[in-house]
């Protein structure tokens, strides 16, 4: 079986200044992964990688043994809630119908059947009572729940999410987890840029620490220990909080 991502000799920089360096990753079929690491780490960088958003200096990448362009409909993609124009005038329901427009063929037009299952991923997001509301009366855990049923809809195998959790409640953020342990439960595979240090034993059962380089991948109960957070984040950062739960 080939892994949902694999990662070979990356290198990418911005105005001659590497941002990642020789990435070897390998990120297994049907697991729930976090990616963390300091601000500046490359992480948003990585994934941006992986869709063939930011082109490479150098290396590969093959997401379920393919090349990103030729397996595209099968992968489903979450940005950043702030690189998003919530000013553009569409509704709810018209944002994740925009999700199955990978499936339809030129020229095509979403009908009934793209109706219906976007109306299905917006059940369960609980945010069908909102589906004809303009996206930029949301909040902003509203927001995100509506590019999550967005992504829903695309019925793929492999999700890229970048912070999903940032800037919502507390009731969204678990919401949220619940659908990609739920994901995860189906075989998909999800990959998610967190910040959140203390929630990654429980929301997460593998994690990649990066800061430029891949410091550390692997399995949650492995992988997440305070000396491999001390080489991501710096000897001065504290981390008393996961001193005798992961050592």
């Amino acid at each position: 079986m080939n892994p949902a991502i694999q990662i070979d000799d990356l290198t990418v920089s911005y105005h001659q200044k590497p941002v990642l360096w020789d990435i070897d990753l390998v990120v297994p079929q049907g697991i729930l992964m976090a990616i963390v690491g300091p601000n500046g780490a490359g992480k948003s960088t990585l994934i941006k990688s992986i869709l063939g958003i930011v082109p490479p200096l150098a290396g590969t990448v093959t997401v379920l043994g393919k090349s990103y362009k030729e397996n595209k409909k099968k992968i489903a993609y979450v940005p950043q809630r702030g690189s998003v124009d919530w000013d553009f005038p569409v509704t709810v329901l018209d944002v994740v119908m925009m999700g199955t427009y990978g499936s339809l063929g030129w020229f095509s037009r979403a009908g009934k059947k793209e109706k219906e299952a976007s109306i299905e991923a917006l059940k369960k997001v609980s945010m069908l009572d909102y589906k004809d509301r303009q996206i930029s009366q949301l909040s902003g855990g509203q927001q995100q729940r509506v590019f999550l049923a967005r992504a829903l809809v695309q019925e793929a195998e492999v999700y890229l999410m970048d912070e999903p959790f940032q800037g919502v409640d507390a009731t969204t953020e678990l919401a949220i987890i619940k659908l990609l342990k739920t994901l995860k439960q189906e075989g998909k595979t999800v990959v998610v840029v967190h910040h959140d240090l203390d929630t990654v034993p429980e929301y997460f059962d593998w994690v990649t620490l990066l800061n430029i380089k891949v410091l550390a991948s692997g399995e949650v109960n492995e992988t997440f220990t305070t000396e491999n957070l001390q080489k991501a984040y710096g000897a001065k950062h504290s981390f008393e909080y996961l001193l005798g739960r992961h050592d």
